[in-house]
């Protein structure tokens, strides 16, 4: 009885293995013996596992992307598109939260839009204000642990470890209600019909510093969509001028035609979506109806067992035709303020010179 229960053990123990796939990746990271090269140290990730390794399949898929952009586009493809085209060969859309704009990540976005590397850009309202707001006053990096009770006395907002002291939204109050009275001129004597990408527009012509992701979009006519552009410090502001200088309109159905345009005449598309909530769900829905995205890269801390659209990962997406079966899409679970500057070093910067090659005149 002894010898096999020894025999089952051992034959449990010392169960043989079957083979592979052929060519399946070894794990290995980067070895420091070789110096401190951060390019290698980052190609590495491929093969060192967990979320190091998708971090570096985002990479080759936004690689991809940018491969696919660079291919030429027919003359006669998406004539009938309304001018809302992309001229690319792979039409990139970038989502982010407003978070991210208040931390340093704006610089990397701005880098992007700046050099006209992505062509739809979606954002809650948070993530248009706050790029207009550090035009006109600083944010400070403070603690997550600071009493809630304290900083209110002191008049002090805190989104996680930043600051950002209350009156950048009384500054930003004074810079805004002109423009809101002009806009709202414009429509009564032009017949102007404002949307939410199209006051964004505005606004980054009007704020006219190199610093704003908002004045590069403007510049490069690279559309940015906010449906949701009255929730946030913009939204206070058009309640209280709502009261003071009744009737602006902002059209949000053009807007909605307007994104969905950009999804349906692309030759192929990508999507990068740093967040959840409404910027990732607003590029997956106008990639349906082209019956899904050619290329996805999520990075967000969300998780699927609450069956919320920020924590599902890209396969649910695959299920509703917003990302197409055979493309190869990435969830990156991180913070975003870590591994984005990382993504763009691994990408956009990389190929930056293929990227704006012809536009250096523009």
């Amino acid at each position: 009885m002894a010898d096999h229960r020894m025999t089952v053990a051992m034959e449990a123990v010392l169960k043989a293995s079957g083979d592979l796939p052929e060519g399946t990746p070894k794990i290995k990271g980067y070895d420091f013996n070789q110096g401190v090269d951060l390019q290698a140290l980052l190609d590495s990730y491929m093969t060192t596992g967990f979320q190091a390794s998708s971090l570096g399949l985002a990479i080759q898929e936004i690689n991809l992307m940018i491969e696919k952009r660079l291919e030429p586009v027919d003359e006669g493809e998406g004539k009938d598109s309304e001018d809302h085209r992309s001229k690319s060969g792979c039409t990139i859309f970038l989502g982010y939260t407003s978070n991210l704009i208040s931390s340093g990540v704006r610089e990397s976005i701005r880098y992007l839009v700046e050099h006209k590397m992505v062509d739809v850009i979606v954002s809650t309202a948070g993530g248009i204000e706050e790029d207009l707001i550090k035009c006109l006053a600083h944010t400070y990096l403070g603690e997550f642990s600071l009493a809630g009770k304290d900083l209110r006395q002191m008049g002090i907002n805190r989104i996680g470890n930043l600051l950002v002291p209350n009156d950048n939204y009384c500054k930003f109050e004074d810079w805004l209600m002109p423009i809101l009275d002009q806009l709202l001129l414009e429509q009564n004597t032009q017949g102007t019909r404002w949307t939410p990408s199209k006051m964004i527009h505005r606004l980054g012509k009007e704020i006219n510093n190199t610093e704003s992701v908002c004045y590069w979009a403007y510049k490069n006519n690279i559309p940015v969509f906010s449906p949701a552009l009255t929730d946030g410090s913009l939204g206070d502001m058009l309640y209280f001028h709502s009261y003071k200088s009744p009737g602006l309109v902002l059209d949000i159905v053009e807007d909605i035609r307007r994104i969905n345009s950009q999804a349906v005449f692309a030759k192929r598309t990508g999507m990068i979506i740093l967040g959840g909530g409404l910027i990732k769900h607003h590029i997956c829905n106008a990639n349906l109806m082209r019956n899904g995205a050619d290329h996805a890269v999520f990075v967000n801390t969300g998780q699927e067992f609450d069956g919320s659209d920020s924590g599902a990962r890209p396969d649910e997406a695959v299920s509703w035709g917003k990302i197409r079966s055979e493309a190869k899409p990435v969830k990156v679970y991180a913070d975003a303020s870590l591994v984005f500057p990382l993504i763009v070093a691994q990408t956009f910067a990389r190929h930056a010179d293929k990227l704006t090659a012809g536009r250096q005149a523009d």
